[in-house]
């Protein structure tokens, strides 16, 4: 009888354990899927910002005004100094900045690094040497912590782009033909 019970307690501690394993398995799962949906909603609020018209004026700013700007003393000093920079008067702040924030979510996991560099990459690299001469005059007194995960983030899009010189699409996948109807006209 002894052994009748031993073998029903085995039984049952054996099935309260595939009950408990077969739990966590859902709950991983559920994990998984909630960090997902997370990244999603963090990523579309990347891209929400990105064609926000504020911060798309100051891209325009810093790629067609502000290397003429960057010729004045006056305009470089203001960014060199301690203290607030009125994004008013320099319109690269709101692009620094947001570039930063992105860098920040990007180096903490909130935003996936790939996804966001198969996306951004090569806009990332291509202001960071736009903004790179402003960043310079910014940490002259404040130091190399001033932007520094826009820094991370593009030490991370110029390495991306180092290690896909192709691009990311499928291998798998036949291109598309692309006809580029006016290569004769433009010459």
């Amino acid at each position: 009888m002894s052994s009748t019970l031993d073998l029903v307690a085995t039984l049952a501690a054996v099935g309260q354990f595939f009950v408990v394993a077969a739990t966590a398995l859902a709950a991983i799962v559920q994990l998984r899927h909630l960090r997902a949906s997370n990244e999603l909603t963090a990523l579309l609020s990347v891209d929400r910002d990105f064609h926000e018209e504020s911060l798309q004026r100051a891209l325009r700013y810093v790629q067609f005004e502000l290397g003429a700007r960057m010729q004045d003393a006056a305009y470089r000093r203001e960014l060199s100094k301690i203290g607030f920079v009125d994004a008013r008067a320099h319109p690269e702040m709101e692009a620094l900045n947001w570039f930063n924030r992105i860098g920040a979510l990007v180096k903490n996991g909130l935003v996936d690094e790939r996804t966001f560099l198969d996306l951004f990459s090569r806009l990332t690299v291509h202001y960071w040497q736009l903004l790179e001469p402003s960043i310079a005059l910014l940490r002259r007194e404040r130091g190399a912590m001033q932007y520094e995960n826009f820094e991370y983030i593009a030490r991370r899009a110029r390495d991306w782009i180092g290690n896909h010189p192709g691009g990311t699409y499928p291998r798998r996948t036949p291109r598309l033909a692309v006809e580029d109807p006016w290569l004769d006209t433009d010459g």
